[in-house]
């Protein structure tokens, strides 16, 4: 996974992130606070296979997180208010682009680290 970090003058410190895996960079500016970034790191440190799946609730991005990888979900993509079914004729589909991401734990530990780092300005 490639990835960058930003201090902006205005905008203060940003990760930046491909196309495909930008609701991961969505949910480190926005859902995660930097003050929390420690104690999820911690929490990777103590994960182990088997090990239950840990769900945690954003504004508007669902994050779990197991042994094997994390997974960053918009909680759009659980909108039950419209019925698309009544558009099945016109071969609609939700799009999904920018709405799920996802990277292998081991992947999302060393983005982690780094965040961290880059915070403490290291």
């Amino acid at each position: 996974m490639e990835y960058q970090f930003i201090r902006d003058p205005i905008a203060g410190l940003k990760v930046r992130i491909s196309d495909e895996q930008a609701l991961i960079a969505r949910w480190l500016n926005e859902e995660l606070d930097k003050s929390e970034v420690a104690e999820l790191v911690t929490r990777c440190h103590m994960m182990t296979k088997g090990q239950p799946a840990w769900v945690r609730l954003g504004n508007e991005i669902r994050f779990t997180l197991n042994a094997d990888e994390a997974l960053f979900e918009a909680h759009a993509l659980f909108q039950e208010g419209d019925d698309i079914s009544q558009y099945a004729d016109d071969a609609l589909e939700l799009d999904d682009h920018r709405l799920v991401a996802g990277c292998g734990f081991e992947d999302f530990v060393a983005l982690l680290m780094a965040w961290q780092a880059f915070i403490a300005g290291k």
